[in-house]
């Protein structure tokens, strides 16, 4: 057994001197023939581990993301051969799967189109925008793929794996997506955009989903699968269904006992104060009807509770509960949350206040800190609202009024 450890440990010390070195800008054949042996007999564990130290010293994401591709593409013949169990029909990780066979499908149309670019003459070149920007805008759709993984998949694989580190880097890697496919649409929507523009971004954006289909193929899907338990997956598949099937057929809602629902304890009156009680069900259905999104925070950065109101803005799941707050963000903001929490733990700051356009809507998100009768930090309570309406309203609505 220690043998084994050792030789893991001589393995991902090569695979880091390589990694490193490519990183550096050195040859990667010398690199390569160097550290053969360890390439040749690495697995999807030494590829989290290699990504988990490098993070460790104090490497960044946006180092990391460089050259994450180049290096999994040296990886690849050895990762592809790692013999694991997929997943049965109908779970979660089988439509994470199928999703991701479905978008390649309708990535390899785009690439046809794009290769007669060449061959149209000038009224077809003013005609391929209009071609493109539908199926540009088509994958938009896909992002409910890396929203399941965000909220569902990520927040049990922090609990169980010691090395988690590395989905902050694919996290961010959503974003670099999401934010390139943004770039593209504006581009094809514009008149005078150059083609050589449209191109490279397309480009880049071709690279970073064929690399992102890859990582999950190679990495994230086969440890996942070994490191989960059969409950796990079931609960995923059932919060999955709070979200969209990008390009597949969604599949049937299995059933949930009503065991345990709020509805068989309505009668438990647990909430009372001098101004009144509440059973549980009205507490709930309180919440839940507000017209808020609210996310508790413990004075541990630990997600305690959300709503579920009828229209979200930002997407939740309970596999986020008990989750750090610091991994309910990404990598890009998650230093801006820091500074909220240390400005309420030390008393510095009561409350935080920011503003965005999202979905046509304008939407105003707070944060407050909770602190109990003697002013000790019990934690953040997020509060997300849509004040379009109230923005445009004007003059008077009494009472009476209303019909």
């Amino acid at each position: 057994m220690s043998e084994h450890i050792n030789n893991r440990e001589k393995r991902l010390d090569s695979l880091l001197q390589f990694s490193l070195g490519i990183m550096s800008g050195q040859k990667g054949s010398e690199l390569y023939e160097e550290h053969i042996d360890a390439i040749h007999h690495m697995t999807p564990y030494d590829m989290l581990d290699l990504e988990d130290r490098q993070l460790q010293m104090g490497i960044t994401t946006e180092e990391i993301k460089k050259s994450i591709d180049k290096v999994i593409n040296v990886f690849y013949t050895s990762l592809n051969n790692y013999n694991w169990k997929k997943p049965a029909e109908g779970t979660f990780l089988y439509y994470l799967i199928l999703e991701n066979q479905m978008y390649e499908f309708k990535l390899n149309k785009v690439k046809k189109i794009l290769k007669t670019y060449n061959s149209r003459d000038e009224k077809g070149k003013s005609q391929i925008n209009g071609e493109l920007i539908d199926h540009f805008k088509d994958f938009l759709l896909f992002d409910s793929h890396y929203i399941k993984k965000e909220s569902i998949l990520f927040p049990l694989l922090e609990k169980i794996w010691t090395n988690h580190r590395p989905l902050k880097v694919m996290w961010s890697l959503h974003d670099e997506i999401r934010k390139k496919l943004k770039v593209i649409i504006a581009l094809l929507s514009s008149a005078d955009s150059l083609w050589k523009d449209v191109a490279r971004e397309i480009g880049s954006f071709y690279f970073l989903v064929f690399g992102m289909i890859q990582k999950e193929n190679l990495v994230l899907f086969p440890i996942a699968s070994e490191t989960l338990s059969p409950e796990d997956w079931s609960n995923m598949h059932s919060q999955s269904f709070d979200y969209p099937f990008p390009f597949i057929e969604s599949p049937k809602k299995p059933q949930v006992s009503a065991a345990g629902t709020m509805a068989e304890i309505s009668s438990d009156r647990f909430f009372q104060t001098i101004t009144g009680s509440l059973s549980s069900l009205q507490i709930e259905m309180i919440m839940n009807k507000l017209p808020l999104d609210i996310t508790v925070v413990d004075e541990n950065d630990k997600v305690v509770y959300f709503s579920s109101p009828d229209e979200r803005f930002f997407p939740r799941s309970p596999a986020i509960i008990g989750r750090d707050v610091k991994n309910c963000h990404p990598p890009e903001s998650v230093h801006i949350v820091e500074k909220i929490i240390k400005a309420f733990r030390s008393n510095e700051k009561s409350k935080a206040r920011f503003w965005i356009e999202l979905n046509n809507k304008f939407v105003i998100i707070e944060y407050y800190a909770l602190r109990d009768k003697s002013g000790a930090y019990k934690g953040v309570l997020e509060v997300s609202q849509d004040i379009s309406e109230l923005r445009n309203l004007k003059g008077e609505m009494r009472l009476l009024d209303w019909e």
